[in-house]
């Protein structure tokens, strides 16, 4: 058996989600290849050879590859799908873009956001927002899989020494073409990134309010997130929010923060290492998962926290 990780890159470095998947690669047995489709992506190949477990490192070149277009690098994955029992992939934006297409293609059944590898064929993955697990096992020859990240720890990024293979690049499919890009800056680290997160909740009142929390992130230098009903009553942008429809984050660290703790909240946080929440309701479901409760007004334990930190 030999499972394919798809690369999840920028050309110039390898998103950490990459790595997380090749940890669920490993567990499906058997060696681990990295495909990088891109355009002068000689550093994530770089980066990717370097990676504990992986043994070889399939490089496509082409300048249709360049902003990860997932018409052609779906063809790409094709065009060499016939040597591997396993194809996985982040269960990003990007992952989940490109799979569904092998997929199809292959003619076999996806199996979605897995957080478990049972054994080759027989893996764990969260439904009902997260209070279940259905195990699945596929009888198809090739396992297609995009991985949730949180429910693997990350393949060391060093100590590899897999060997480069260029393979030949398939056309530009000509379906779709790159137009433009909106990238939204921020000193601050990345949510599904962060090893530890503040977010805040409808309990804030309004998105001014959002601003008491910014001091307390700067301590911890921390990421900013929030809850679909705080995104939804326009509080704060949507690349905020945390959720089953949001991002699933699982940091060292999440502080809750006028969060009442809706399931749907709970699926994107709920396998953060430590919990924290702070509300004025004893009663809000987030104290169910929280390893840390203060009952209180926001407004004035997170002034008083901030000035604990120092």
């Amino acid at each position: 058996m030999v499972a394919l990780v798809i690369a999840e890159h920028d050309n110039a470095s390898l998103k950490a989600s990459t790595h997380h998947t090749v940890t669920a690669a490993a567990q499906c047995g058997g060696d681990v290849h990295v495909l990088v489709a891109g355009s002068n992506a000689g550093a994530a190949v770089e980066a990717a050879k370097q990676i504990a477990g992986v043994t070889k490192v399939l490089v496509a070149e082409g300048a249709h590859f360049a902003d990860g277009l997932a018409e052609n690098v779906a063809e790409q994955v094709l065009a060499v799908a016939g040597s591997y029992s396993h194809i996985l992939a982040p269960a990003t934006a990007y992952g989940k873009n490109i799979l569904p297409r092998v997929a199809a293609k292959l003619d076999v059944a996806q199996i979605s956001e897995i957080t478990k590898v049972d054994s080759p064929d027989t893996f764990e993955r969260p439904i009902y927002a997260g209070n279940a697990i259905a195990t699945v096992q596929s009888s198809d020859k090739v396992k297609v899989i995009t991985v949730r990240t949180t429910g693997f720890d990350a393949a060391a990024a060093t100590g590899g020494s897999a060997a480069v293979e260029s393979v030949s690049a398939v056309a530009d499919s000509g379906k779709s073409a790159f137009v433009g890009r909106e990238l939204a800056k921020s000193d601050r680290p990345e949510l599904t990134a962060a090893k530890i997160i503040v977010s805040g909740g409808r309990g804030m009142g309004s998105g001014d309010a959002f601003k008491i929390l910014e001091p307390l992130a700067d301590k911890l230098n921390a990421a900013m997130g929030a809850s679909r009903a705080a995104v939804d009553a326009g509080f704060v942008p949507n690349d905020w929010q945390v959720g089953q429809t949001g991002k699933i984050v699982a940091p060292q660290l999440y502080i809750a923060v006028g969060i009442s703790g809706a399931i749907q909240h709970l699926a994107g946080m709920k396998d953060s290492k430590t919990i924290v929440a702070i509300n004025k309701d004893p009663e809000a479901p987030i104290f169910s998962v929280a390893d840390y409760g203060i009952v209180g007004d926001l407004f004035e334990v997170v002034p008083e926290l901030v000035k604990e930190l120092g």
